[in-house]
């Protein structure tokens, strides 16, 4: 009796096997997006991760040299605490290639269009009764927009996500850079133009700038710059964790204090050591914070998927 209780004691302490990731469709505007679902037992709280700017694939990865996997580690580690998501590819770009025949004719309106599309095929396919928003950069503006307007949402969880409209993160990102400073002056004057919804004739830009203010991506910066993360945060009904490296070199902590002053009641949480594509950094230089950027063999950076995790199920 004593051995059989024993094997029993031994078998309940046999973690639970995790469903393997497996591909989820949502309705696109030609064809279906696609994207990763990694569930996490019944009744496990469901993630949408929204990806960052450019062409940022489910993983966090993209072929201009980002190869952190950034999407694909914060999955596996949230769903070893027991939370689910689903990770996506845009509208236009990689499996989801098909949705629309231009991936640069999207606005923000767009992306939250699939937001709802989404969490209605995350709804349907596991049951939940409401699904979160994770934005990571680019991706919290897109949250933040959706919020007001896609039904069915739990909450935000914003990582690295500015706290001013983006025009003035651009210029403050172009100026970090000194070998910028003989393209500041068209940079800035090209981003003014765009605020105010006027496109940039290309002739009148340097050939470096020509790939930032392609204009094929002008009707996206135009629609990018007239949002105000702070506004959007402010009118948010829901609970919202703002999740913020202290040595990211993209977005800075005084974004995340930004919009935790516009949203008091939501949750900022300080991730000391980490960068923008949240791994671990040691020190202020650049080139090594830079350098994670392509090295998907670094894990995550301790405790991001965990604070993840505590909040959304402390909030469901």
């Amino acid at each position: 009796m004593r051995r059989a209780a024993l094997l029993l004691f031994s078998l309940l302490m046999i973690p639970a096997a995790k469903a393997a990731p497996v591909e989820i469709e949502a309705a696109g505007p030609n064809d279906p997006l696609r994207g990763t679902l990694q569930e996490a037992g019944a009744q496990a709280p469901m993630i949408l991760i929204i990806p960052g700017s450019g062409p940022t694939d489910r993983d966090g990865n993209n072929p201009l040299g980002v190869k952190a996997a950034t999407y694909r580690l914060l999955a596996e580690g949230l769903a070893a605490q027991g939370v689910g998501s689903v990770r996506i590819d845009k509208r236009g770009m990689f499996a989801s290639s098909a949705a629309i025949p231009d991936a640069n004719a999207v606005t923000i309106d767009d992306y939250v269009a699939d937001s709802a599309a989404w969490v209605a095929a995350i709804r349907q396919r596991t049951g939940v009764s409401c699904v979160w928003l994770l934005g990571h950069s680019e991706g919290g503006l897109v949250a933040l927009a959706s919020a007001a307007k896609v039904a069915d949402i739990c909450g935000l969880v914003l990582v690295a996500t500015a706290g001013r409209p983006l025009d003035q993160v651009l210029k403050e990102q172009l100026r970090a850079n000194p070998a910028n400073a003989p393209l500041l002056v068209p940079a800035e004057r090209a981003i003014d133009n765009l605020k105010a919804g006027k496109r940039v004739d290309p002739v009148d830009l340097p050939p470096p700038l020509l790939r930032l203010f392609a204009p094929q991506v002008q009707g996206f910066l135009i629609s990018v710059f007239a949002q105000d993360p702070a506004t959007l945060i402010a009118g948010t009904g829901k609970p919202v964790l703002i999740l913020q490296g202290t040595h990211d070199i993209q977005v800075s902590v005084t974004d995340a204090e930004r919009l935790k002053a516009a949203a008091p009641a939501a949750t900022l949480t300080l991730l000391p050591g980490v960068n923008h594509v949240l791994k671990a950094v040691e020190g202020d230089s650049r080139p090594a914070n830079l350098a994670t950027y392509a090295n998907p063999d670094l894990p995550l950076a301790p405790g991001v998927a965990e604070a993840v995790a505590v909040f959304v199920k402390r909030a469901k």
